[in-house]
């Protein structure tokens, strides 16, 4: 008969390799530090969130688990007093030690994760020839002759390539690894070389920087969310590359999310950064966005990880955009004229009608309103254009139509 304690042991071991394979066990050997609390965060965009926190022992020891995998990307130990942080990567190995040398961060040293081996090495690559840029752009902002400043231009523009061909090498040689695919998604396009003379050109050239913005993203892998870089380039395309017509960003927006789909994670932070986005727009026209995304995803349940005040805050906002958009039909309005008559917005047939409100204590009104008058008798009547004038006074709204 097989031995009960045996059966017990045998149970153990098989809860503690379960746990081990689901779950994260990050421990920090932080020499340093005697006491405090440390903190495991990731990138995101700026920001630094909080994933988990842990005391640091008396022998600067301090271990973060949990039994859920963290999901992959780039994360950060923040050490006690916040002043200092380490960046290492997460992804499929994740029972990590970490060696801290706090006197020189660099030399730390990671275990347990092949990945960080290759993120090591270019953090070590990169704060060297950082520290060369630095020193070339020293030296040119110095300079005193021309002669001086076109070499430690040209001393600048070598090193800044050694560093994109390091980059090159680390994608050529490891094309499957986790830093494969950040360096990838954070390259930036290639410029035009293309000196552009006409209007043509440099719609081209924009053409040309825009279909080559996400060369490297699939938007299929979630670890780039988790990145220093991914919000502010996902912030600069919609906001700077992308020609600002609702239109064009819908249908963007619906290609990304597309995409996305076999990536939940990836999903989500697209259409919550969209919805956060739109949801108070900069931009007149940019509310039929918002009102896009209510009406293809949060409405049918495509988003099922808000809360109920999330959806009721999201409901109500684009319930009130619905009425105002741009190009549709206004809503209907009823107002007192002058010699105390209801007057509907939709009494007076027109194929256009200008809706103005106006204050006669206002003084920008008392500029633009007579002019809006001389431009309605010069042209806008005979053409057939209404005007339905809404005046706004305390104690009384007549309206007055011509």
């Amino acid at each position: 008969m097989f031995p009960k304690s045996a059966l017990t042991l045998i149970v153990s071991l098989c809860s503690l390799a379960v746990s081990a394979q689901n779950g994260y066990k990050i421990l920090l050997n932080a020499k340093g530090y005697k006491s405090g609390m440390a903190y495991l965060t990731y990138h995101m965009g700026k920001n630094l969130n909080v994933q988990d926190s842990a005391e640091v022992s008396s022998d600067g020891v301090a271990e973060f688990k949990g039994n859920t995998k963290l999901p992959g990307g780039i994360y950060a130990i923040v050490f006690p007093g916040k002043s200092l942080s380490y960046d290492f990567l997460v992804d499929k190995d994740q029972q990590i030690t970490i060696n801290a040398d706090t006197s020189n961060l660099v030399n730390s040293e990671v275990k347990g994760s092949p990945e960080n081996l290759l993120f090591q090495q270019y953090q070590r690559f990169v704060a060297d020839k950082g520290r060369q840029l630095q020193q070339a752009r020293a030296a040119y902002m110095s300079s005193t002759t021309r002669e001086d400043s076109v070499r430690h231009e040209e001393r600048y523009k070598v090193l800044n390539q050694e560093l994109g061909d390091y980059r090159d090498e680390i994608v050529k040689n490891h094309p499957q690894s986790m830093m494969a695919a950040l360096l990838k998604a954070m390259k930036e396009p290639a410029l035009p070389t293309k000196k552009p003379v006409t209007r043509q050109d440099s719609l081209d050239n924009y053409y040309y920087y825009k279909s080559h913005y996400w060369d490297g993203v699939t938007f299929m892998d979630e670890r780039i969310i988790r990145s220093p870089f991914f919000l502010p380039k996902l912030e600069r395309y919609y906001r700077d590359v992308m020609p600002q017509m609702a239109d064009s960003i819908k249908n963007d927006a619906d290609y990304k999310l597309l995409l996305a789909r076999t990536s939940p994670e990836m999903y989500k932070f697209l259409l919550n950064w969209l919805t956060d986005e739109y949801l108070n727009p900069k931009i007149m026209g940019h509310d039929a966005i918002f009102v896009h995304l209510f009406e293809k995803y949060h409405s049918k349940g495509l988003s099922p990880w808000l809360n109920e005040k999330q959806m009721e805050t999201i409901t109500r906002r684009a319930y009130m955009q619905m009425a105002n958009l741009i190009g549709e039909k206004a809503s209907n309005l009823i107002m007192i004229d002058s010699a105390g008559r209801k007057k509907n917005l939709y009494d007076f047939p027109a194929e256009f009608t200008i809706v103005v409100f106006w204050d006669p204590n206002c003084g920008h009104c008392k500029e633009e309103i007579p002019k809006i008058d001389s431009v309605y008798k010069a042209t806008w009547k005979k053409k057939g254009v209404k005007v339905y004038a809404v005046m706004i006074e305390p104690g009384q709204v007549p309206v007055r139509t011509r």
